[in-house]
């Protein structure tokens, strides 16, 4: 049964590499118009008022012994069918799809590096956790973190954190909040959603892919650093490295998304022997 889902903000499509199918790239991440508009507004709002340092260590403690469910990577792929992201304006068709053009695109760009290929099917799967009945304002869109003032580029920056008790907290409020200057983005505490719990599920389970895939995974989603050039007073030398990598992945991300679906089936077995080359098994998610 598919859960009464829509798209994710965090999902805007992918490259197609092809510019004469891609999708004008201007028209990708529309948050001032277009038919889904109001959906993507209303789950911004309740994420923007919700997410707090407090609820944010809750999510932590309540995902991190990874006792949710038990199932393959693969497995993961097939439960994204019954959802679709409300947070992206760009899509309104099931996230398996994202996944797999995701990947492909990547694979076409970069023949030779099978693990980037299959970071690009695994960046969404952390939205299981919407199919585990977790709201998509906890689950899907860009992520921010959390302890400290948002920064302009956050999408709806200027209306949708008025509700956010943390605001109101005189060291939260402030630019660099509860942190030091520079102290690196591991350090940070960033509001929670499928970026996070799934970065975090890839430690646990002890994927044997390369850093940049880990950074690829947990900051995908963080387009006020990425491509707003915000936060930069919280990066250590490290994050100003791997961001080229974080913008290189995010070009598959966001240019690969249309409607003209992959065949799933001809391309499950390339991936599944990826999977079994770098997350084998039943893991625990």
């Amino acid at each position: 049964m598919k859960v009464a889902v829509g798209p994710d903000p965090s999902l805007v499509y992918r490259p197609d590499m092809d510019p004469d199918v891609a999708k004008d790239k201007g028209s990708f991440r529309n948050y001032t118009s277009g038919p889904l508009l109001d959906r993507v507004f209303a789950t911004y709002k309740l994420m923007h008022t919700r997410q707090t340092v407090d609820f944010v260590r809750k999510k932590h403690a309540q995902f991190g012994g990874f006792s949710y469910k038990k199932m393959t990577v693969m497995e993961a792929v097939d439960m994204l069918d019954g959802l679709v992201d409300e947070s992206d304006p760009d899509v309104d068709f099931p996230n398996s799809f994202h996944a797999f053009q995701t990947a492909e695109g990547i694979r076409k760009a970069h023949p030779d590096k099978d693990w980037f290929h299959l970071v690009g099917l695994l960046h969404d799967l952390g939205k299981v956790l919407a199919l585990a009945g977790e709201p998509q304002w906890a689950v899907v869109g860009d992520t921010f973190p959390v302890g400290c003032r948002p920064q302009a580029s956050v999408v709806f920056c200027d209306s949708t954190f008025q509700d956010n008790p943390d605001l109101q907290d005189p060291l939260y409020s402030t630019e660099l909040g509860m942190y030091q200057p520079h102290c690196g983005l591991e350090n940070v505490l960033m509001s929670w959603g499928h970026d996070e719990y799934m970065y975090q599920m890839m430690k646990f389970n002890k994927f044997s892919l390369p850093p940049e895939a880990f950074y690829m995974i947990r900051f995908h989603s963080f387009y006020p650093w990425h491509t707003g050039g915000d936060y930069r007073q919280l990066c250590s030398a490290r994050d100003l490295a791997m961001l080229p990598w974080v913008r290189e992945f995010n070009k598959f991300d966001l240019y690969t998304k249309c409607h003209d679906l992959p065949d799933v089936d001809d391309l499950r077995p390339y991936y599944q022997g990826l999977i079994d080359k770098y997350c084998p098994g039943v893991l625990r998610w």
